[in-house]
């Protein structure tokens, strides 16, 4: 620096020569508009699937009051909706709730909810290819494929298999027109599903319905035998179904213009869930006869499809079902999608480790992170196997069980996420939006708490036992990744 002012440049010059290519990662295209955004966050919720299976494991816990649940999981979503839309108009990441909380609260907690929101996505993986394969199974029974009776437990798993492969070839070529068609057989089952409802309705107000069912609002209502304990056990279904409504949120870095689609499609998403799943969790527990009709309910192989077979034909059962299977395939694509974003965006901020070096590689030809991809896919694939061979299970086993285990941690995810739109909206220095509006994310953080709370009972005589051991597990590697590895995390703040 005592050199003359021409030598002093050339060394800047050159210095800044030579550091630039030390850093130079591989960018996501930016070619997304406001309805593919919608599409992922749709396509991760997937609500043809949920509304056909998820209300089963929320009966199991309440019995005919399953849309109450599904309506406190509402609530819950929205009130948690809030924090995304705001951190979103402010900030664009593919790590989502890793970059928003990195961002707000700091690099070590935004490492450890994306984390948290990763393993949410593994898990929902594996749950949304068991639902594949359960309805596709059942699609091959009612059409005479499958001999009619007890469904061989392997069928459902290799169907699973099939749809996971399928999920990562779709996800790792930008195959447009293929998404473009699960999005498509998504809107036509929805559409199914909403008349098959109507007509459901209607035969219940007119008296007609085929085995006497009535329309009866007590399913609003907790039965005698049913605590507050078992109605946040059951919400954590209707958490489920809409699990996947921020999924949006991965594809910042993709949109055209993320600031404003990316806010829109979460809440919009968010809004239409709450009203379709309330509205047709309802129907069906009143089709089924209510408090008379949960036992056919909680062994129906897919429950509009044994509805629209009942109330209107076997035709209409047929394309639920199958409908109900190519959602759950769209879903588990947007699973992998939003799993290997999250990876992606941790490996490409410590690329010099050698797992996540692999994770922040981006094909040269599709432009998708096919690394992250690749170590997540056969992440759910090995998790599947050792749920099946180690403990003897069925797909429905694998399905109820990584449900609730990917719910609990996306609970966690979600806490954090709000916690640091509160920091960042009201108490960074700056007034961003009306101080009022705090009540709304406080108000979310209640609902998250209580609902972990109730959910975590340590009973070890229970199944749940093995799930809350899964959840803790989890959490607690983040928490040591984090805590123990502090320069990465450091990079990481640099980084964001």
């Amino acid at each position: 620096f005592q050199a003359e002012d021409g030598i002093r440049d050339k060394l800047v010059t050159g210095v800044q020569t030579c550091a630039l290519p030390i850093y130079q990662p591989a960018k996501l295209r930016r070619e997304l508009n406001v309805w593919e955004a919608i599409g992922i966050s749709l396509a991760l919720m997937a609500p043809s699937m949920a509304a056909n299976i998820n209300p089963q494991g929320t009966a199991f816990q309440v019995g005919r009051a399953v849309p109450l649940a599904f309506l406190i999981a509402t609530v819950g979503v929205l009130l948690v909706a809030y924090g995304f839309v705001r951190l979103t108009q402010q900030f664009h990441h593919a790590g989502s709730v890793y970059g928003f909380v990195g961002v707000t609260l700091g690099p070590r907690a935004g490492v450890f909810s994306g984390f948290a929101l990763m393993g949410t996505y593994v898990f929902y993986a594996c749950v949304t290819s068991m639902a594949a394969g359960i309805f596709g199974a059942s699609f091959l029974q009612a059409i005479g494929a499958i001999p009619a009776g007890d469904m061989p437990t392997l069928v459902p798993f290799v169907l699973g298999f099939v749809a996971l492969v399928g999920a990562w070839f779709l996800a790792l070529v930008p195959a447009r027109d293929g998404t473009r068609i699960l999005l498509t057989v998504e809107g036509v089952t929805v559409a199914l599903i909403l008349v098959t409802a109507v007509v459901i309705l209607m035969s219940l107000l007119g008296g007609t319905a085929p085995a006497g069912q009535t329309f009866d609002l007590s399913v609003f209502s907790l039965p005698e035998n049913a605590t507050l304990s078992n109605l946040a056990t059951g919400a954590v279904f209707g958490f489920l179904s809409f699990a996947g409504f921020e999924a949006a949120a991965t594809l910042g870095e993709e949109a055209h213009n993320p600031t404003r689609d990316i806010p829109r499609a979460i809440l919009g998403v968010a809004i239409f869930g709450g009203l379709y799943f309330v509205v047709v969790t309802a129907i069906e527990v009143m089709g089924f006869g209510g408090d008379a009709g949960m036992e056919a309910f909680t062994s129906s192989g897919s429950l509009l499809g044994d509805l629209g077979t009942q109330y209107i034909g076997a035709w209409i059962g047929d394309l639920i079902t199958i409908g109900a299977a190519i959602s759950a395939f769209g879903c588990c694509l947007a699973c992998l999608v939003g799993a290997s974003r999250l990876l992606y965006a941790l490996g490409r901020d410590n690329a010099h480790l050698p797992v996540l070096s692999t994770a922040s590689r981006v094909s040269t030809r599709y432009g998708t992170p096919s690394g992250a991809l690749a170590i997540v896919t056969v992440f759910a694939a090995v998790l599947i196997v050792v749920w099946a061979v180690a403990f003897n299970a069925v797909a429905f086993d694998v399905f109820v069980g990584s449900g609730v285990i990917g719910t609990l941690i996306l609970l966690v995810a979600y806490g954090f996420a709000t916690v640091g739109a509160i920091k960042f909206l009201f108490f960074s220095g700056k007034a961003r939006v009306a101080s009022w509006e705090i009540v709304i994310p406080i108000a979310a953080l209640a609902v998250l708490a209580f609902t972990l709370w109730l959910n975590l009972s340590f009973d070890t005589a229970s199944t749940a036992f093995g799930y809350e051991i899964v959840v803790i597990t989890w959490l607690v590697i983040g928490a040591i990744l984090v805590l123990g590895m502090p320069g990465p995390a450091r990079r990481v703040g640099e980084r964001l």
